[in-house]
């Protein structure tokens, strides 16, 4: 039993899940969801390898291919970003030659590789996604409470 390959009722229900959390995701939270959707299809790709289905790798290993290229490299602000970004650019351009290579040789640890550094990244994007939302929109600060006094009984 493949155990990406989902029911069609799973299958439903996985995108209904998917699109809802798209829809109220932050820009850091996207980013985790086009990590997690590229480790999920590198994956897939493995066990695809491990079964012998060559069609079924081509078709894992392209997704993350395009996850990390269209997704994850273009979402990269250049100017903004400067070395960050440049040195992000250079780290998705790898593991997309590794992604090919593992393709046309067939070698799991290039793929063992690969979702590793995927691991890694995305751990880093959920902690910045984590610290941005308990910084304030606003940079005013919040009101205080009033200080009431306290009376115990008759003073």
């Amino acid at each position: 039993m493949n155990p990406f390959r989902a029911s069609p009722a799973r299958s439903t229900y996985r995108n209904i899940g998917v699109e809802t959390a798209v829809a109220n995701a932050s820009p850091h939270q996207l980013i985790v969801l086009l990590f997690d959707g590229a480790i999920e299809a590198v994956g897939q790709a493995r066990y695809c390898m491990e079964r012998g289905d060559v069609a079924g790798k081509g078709v894992a290993i392209s997704k993350a291919i395009r996850i990390i290229g269209e997704g994850l490299s273009s979402a990269l602000d250049m100017e903004a970003g400067g070395a960050i970004a440049m040195n992000l650019r250079n780290l998705y351009d790898y593991m997309m030659k590794r992604l090919l290579e593992a393709n046309l040789h067939s070698q799991p640890e290039l793929l063992a590789e690969v979702t590793s550094l995927l691991y890694e990244l995305r751990g880093v994007w959920a902690q910045i996604g984590q610290r941005s939302a308990t910084v304030p929109v606003t940079s005013m600060p919040a009101p205080r409470p009033e200080r009431r006094a306290v009376s115990y009984g008759a003073a």
